[in-house]
């Protein structure tokens, strides 16, 4: 199994790749939407990369659960319930969700996700 750093150094070739970024600009704290400029489209790309990356699969709305975030079971008036709050903690064990739980404003989930949110994901993939 791979350190942490040489997951990490990957998940930043990958994110260097995807989003044309600078290696300098990746760094473990940096948002991918505020900090790396990513969009919805890109999320596709950094999917696939990863993949091909670390020989992993990833399932369809497994590192971003847009669904959670499109249903009325789990949104309203514009802000994620408690009851999704805690179905994005199952599916996300990766990220810290605290800081968001504070005020779930769908709009701002995209700013949450972390470089190192991403190596915790990929981390939970790879063989043991």
């Amino acid at each position: 199994m791979p350190s942490q750093n040489e997951v990490f150094e990957k998940v930043q070739s990958v994110l260097c790749e995807a989003l044309g970024v600078d290696e300098d600009e990746v760094t473990p704290e940096a948002t991918l939407v505020g900090d790396l400029g990513a969009e919805s489209i890109d999320f596709l790309d950094i999917v696939f990369r990863l993949e091909k990356a670390f020989d992993i699969k990833i399932s369809r709305g497994e590192l971003f659960p847009e669904d959670v975030l499109t249903s009325t079971d789990y949104v309203a008036n514009g802000k994620v319930t408690e009851t999704g709050i805690a179905e994005l903690r199952k599916r996300m064990p990766f990220v810290n969700l605290d800081k968001f739980a504070s005020n779930p404003n769908v709009k701002d989930f995209g700013t949450l996700l972390t470089v190192q949110d991403m190596v915790r994901f990929v981390e939970t993939k790879l063989p043991k």
